[in-house]
């Protein structure tokens, strides 16, 4: 496995990530403490965020693609 590393206050290093931050944030504003968030105001925005249609996914949503993979997404964890 290839691994990458994105060097500091380089943002444009890392599209994907920062495009992510930004849709986050239409929910949690900047300076909100997530503190205060509760498991279930995540769930909810998690489960938006994966059903949202992607330009970069041919207009597919993140579960789409996910569920539709035919890779082994099993990994084993040794404690």
């Amino acid at each position: 496995m290839s691994v990458y590393f994105a060097h500091p206050y380089s943002s444009w290093e890392r599209g994907t990530n920062e495009n992510s931050n930004g849709l986050i944030r239409q929910f949690f504003p900047k300076g909100q403490s997530l503190l205060q968030v509760s498991d279930e105001e995540l769930e909810w925005v998690t489960e938006r965020l994966n059903h949202r249609p992607r330009k970069v996914l041919n207009w597919r949503t993140p579960h789409e693609v996910f569920s539709s993979s035919k890779t082994n997404l099993t990994v084993a964890l040794n404690s």
